[in-house]
């Protein structure tokens, strides 16, 4: 089957799919971007993917390329001729083109770029057998609640961490508290119990994923906790895993080497896991 992107208003064949050099998204990273799991044909917790999708162009003062409902009806045309049952679905918005400046120009076009990729969740080993992670200084800028395309931190974070046989790394602010992932959020699970993760700020990405495991969370009554930890309580807890819409629940069974629990992924992570995939398939409603 032939594979398409959407290009500023265009269905073009993915090897033929460009933007102009020009394109502030290329200059600058002047633009921002969402990634929507696709379960069983639908886009999941595809509104909140757009809520954050307006919020991090308001941040940046760009205007939103089309309404919610024809972005809607794109990604659905996307997703049918790219034949995507499960997947992900990645949108790209940035100011547009113009004359390379810092300043932001005037009268520009918001430029839109969309693509889907084929994922088989269910048959990931990594939500069976857990994953190693690394620690590492948090270099990124102070707003990391706007999803921009200005990802180089977290790429370099991201290949230490595979240069080290790890999924994922952990970041850590100047205090030695883990904000989040490269990609993800961050969570431990204590000896008592209780769900831990940062509190929303600016200085960690409002997690759609997040969002759910929370809400989930609070209909299974799982005691949980919005709070900093640091890499020593990590390395102490019961369980460790990250969400993400590419991790789901992943479970993280080492940091820096070290096991966590008794180094397999532990049964409230694999509880909240297949709660998840009930809910991503539309067996389950959350809030």
């Amino acid at each position: 089957m032939p594979r398409y992107a959407y290009v500023n208003g265009r269905y073009l064949p993915h090897a033929q799919a460009a933007v102009h050099i020009e394109d502030r998204g290329y200059q600058f990273a002047d633009g921002v971007y969402e990634v929507v799991p696709v379960a069983a044909g639908r886009a999941v917790d595809k509104d909140p993917h757009l809520d954050r999708l307006e919020r991090s162009l308001a941040a940046l003062h760009i205007p939103m390329p089309m309404t919610r409902k024809a972005l809607e009806l794109v990604s659905r045309e996307l997703l049918r001729r790219n034949g995507v049952s499960n997947g992900l679905l990645y949108m790209q918005v940035t100011r547009g083109v113009a004359p390379r400046d810092h300043v932001f120009p005037t009268n520009t076009r918001p430029a839109l770029v969309m693509t889907t990729k084929r994922i088989d969740f269910a048959g990931q080993s990594k939500f069976d057998d857990g994953v190693g992670v690394i620690t590492v200084p948090d270099q990124r800028w102070a707003r990391r609640d706007i999803k921009t395309v200005n990802l180089l931190p977290n790429c370099l974070a991201k290949q230490a961490a595979v240069e080290a046989g790890a999924y994922e790394a952990f970041q850590v602010d100047g205090d030695g508290y883990v904000t989040e992932g490269t990609s993800s959020n961050a969570w431990i699970v204590t000896g008592g119990g209780t769900l831990v993760t940062r509190q929303l700020s600016h200085e960690i990405l409002h997690g759609v994923t997040r969002r759910t495991i929370l809400a989930i969370a609070t209909e299974e009554d799982v005691p949980f906790e919005e709070r900093p930890f640091t890499v020593a309580e990590a390395l102490a807890a019961k369980e460790a895993f990250v969400t993400s819409a590419t991790s789901f629940v992943t479970p993280v069974v080492r940091i820096d080497g070290k096991a966590v629990g008794d180094g397999r992924p532990g049964p409230l992570s694999k509880r909240l896991l297949a709660w998840y995939r009930d809910y991503a398939a539309g067996l389950r409603d959350s809030a």
